[in-house]
């Protein structure tokens, strides 16, 4: 078995200088032969499928506004064109296409590279840049069972998106089906993700809001300290990663500080995880990341963990002094029972 991905790079749902466009894939799309895996066709999600996480009425007022745009449709701002309803759908159906193959077998792991991105979209409303949450749509096909698949009981999701995933929360908080763990800058958009927010959900939802310019050494000890006990205590039989790359120090709209060396070990440590709990199924989901080169350097870094080969570092070391969020991590920590 290989590794597998798909690549829905929805060049017409674009917004004059938004970050959030096409061009974040400028750098990476004449690198993606040079990764050791199998590009899967992208299918539309069906209405259906959408429907197991969003609301029917958001569905059907999307596809109106959508084929009246382009439109602004949130503060953040969210926007749509007259693609960006199929766009969605595809981007929904690309990672759809890569949880059906490693749920089936026929690939090892797998990375959905698509947009528009998809864990700030909330069961009744799309926000944050987001249309459908496609990290969602997919958790609860495996929890469902795909065609010629049995339901799965168990799905975790790690999320290393700058920006707290609202909407994957939102989906899933009160489902002990599915545990969520969300790493992020506190302070920033969309202002949700604390770590006491869930408290009936202590180690199934576990927030870690962290001081800007955390870095590469707060993330290996959260890494350690905190994405290690929540896998073993949970014992997922599939694990779903957000990956943003936004979470990187230079990005353009935040400041947490990791490099592509901090995403390279966060991906290995999750990859090492899922082959030691749930027989190596393990799916990344591109989320944020709004500089070119850093989504092209943090995409080869996952691609390395995935399929077991060296790591070439870029050399984008920060000049930063990273921030100690030790504090943040023992209270975590304590929160969530996850002792040492």
């Amino acid at each position: 078995m290989s590794t597998a991905y798909t690549f829905v790079p929805s060049p017409l749902h674009f917004y004059s200088d938004h970050p959030e466009q096409p061009s974040r894939f400028d750098l990476l799309t004449p690198r993606l032969d040079s990764f050791d895996a199998q590009r899967l066709n992208a299918i539309p999600a069906a209405r259906d499928e959408v429907a197991r996480v969003h609301h029917p009425k958001l569905i059907s007022s999307l596809e109106e506004i959508c084929r009246e745009g382009p439109a602004v449709i949130d503060y953040a701002p969210t926007f749509v064109t007259r693609s960006s309803f199929e766009d969605a759908l595809l981007a929904a159906g690309g990672t759809l296409s890569c949880v059906r193959a490693v749920l089936s077998g026929s690939a090892r792991n797998a990375f959905a590279l698509v947009r528009p991105p998809g864990h700030h979209a909330e069961p009744d409303r799309s926000m944050g840049f987001c249309i459908f949450n496609n990290i969602a749509i997919a958790a609860r096909d495996a929890l469902v069972g795909a065609t010629g698949q049995s339901p799965r009981q168990r799905v975790a999701i790690v999320d290393y998106d700058a920006h707290h995933g609202n909407g994957t929360q939102a989906a899933f908080m009160d489902d002990e089906r599915v545990a969520y763990c969300s790493t992020h800058q506190w302070g920033i958009y969309p202002g949700t993700g604390w770590y006491e927010e869930a408290p009936h959900a202590r180690k199934r939802i576990v927030n870690v809001p962290l001081p800007a310019v955390s870095g590469n050494k707060s993330f290996e000890r959260i890494a350690n300290e905190i994405f290690v006990p929540f896998i073993q205590t949970f014992k997922p039989e599939l694990i779903l990663v957000s990956a943003g790359f936004d979470a990187h120090w230079n990005d353009p709209i935040t400041t947490l500080g990791l490099t592509s060396a901090g995403f390279y070990m966060l991906s290995k440590k999750l990859v090492d995880l899922a082959e030691e709990h749930c027989g190596g199924r393990i799916v990344f989901v591109l989320e944020g990341g709004y500089d070119p080169a850093n989504l092209a350097n943090g995409t080869a870094a996952v691609f390395a963990a995935l399929t077991n080969k060296p790591f070439i570092d870029p050399g984008d070391a920060s000049p930063r002094k990273e921030t100690d969020a030790s504090e943040m991590i023992e209270k975590v920590c304590e929160w969530n029972g996850f002792l040492k």
